[in-house]
């Protein structure tokens, strides 16, 4: 009886080593984690910023990409630019019109940034930068969508009967012996 019951426990043993080999772990897809490829050469862009006295990029003048070899180099350098804040190093703005440059190295795989000033002075000195106004945009078009849905929640209980009406009034509790 006991060498049946051996059996029967490495026999058990055996059958569930097969389920427990066919699980494979889990692994990160490319879906979870995209990581554009590298450039294999050298990209440059450069743009020409208007600077308010903040120091914020108030607009992009003038963009020169790589054309239509990397977009996704474009689109970096750009959205770059648009958030920049260009300081003296005791933290004051000067407002004027700067050019901005990005050089990507294939070899190191970095992108240096260098910035000018072509002409100080502007009459964008006052304005908001281009990143507040995105930031302001974006909270705004988010309130009305808020409001929007508000809307439209309250038109949608104004078309339904009244609860009670629907479940009928509710009862008092009542004691259990």
């Amino acid at each position: 009886m006991r060498a049946l019951a051996v059996i029967l426990a490495l026999a058990g043993a055996f059958a569930a080593l097969p389920a427990n080999a066919a699980t494979p772990s889990p692994k990160a897809t490319a879906a979870s984690h995209y990581v554009p490829p590298v450039p294999k050469v050298a990209e440059h862009a450069e743009f020409l910023v208007e600077v308010n006295a903040k120091g914020q990029v108030v607009r992009v003048r003038s963009a020169k990409g790589t054309g239509d070899k990397d977009p996704v180099f474009n689109a970096q350098t750009y959205g770059n630019v648009l958030q920049m804040w260009i300081r003296h190093p005791d933290g004051t703005a000067e407002v004027g019109l700067y050019r901005v440059t990005y050089d990507f190295d294939p070899h190191t795989k970095k992108v240096r940034r260098e910035v000018a000033i072509v002409r100080r002075g502007g009459n964008w000195g006052n304005e908001p930068g281009a990143a507040t106004v995105m930031i302001d945009t974006a909270n705004r078009e988010y309130q009305d969508a808020l409001k929007a849905e508000q809307k439209k929640q309250q038109a949608q209980d104004k078309s339904l009967p009244p609860l009670d009406t629907i479940v009928g009034p509710s009862s008092s509790p009542t004691r259990h012996p």
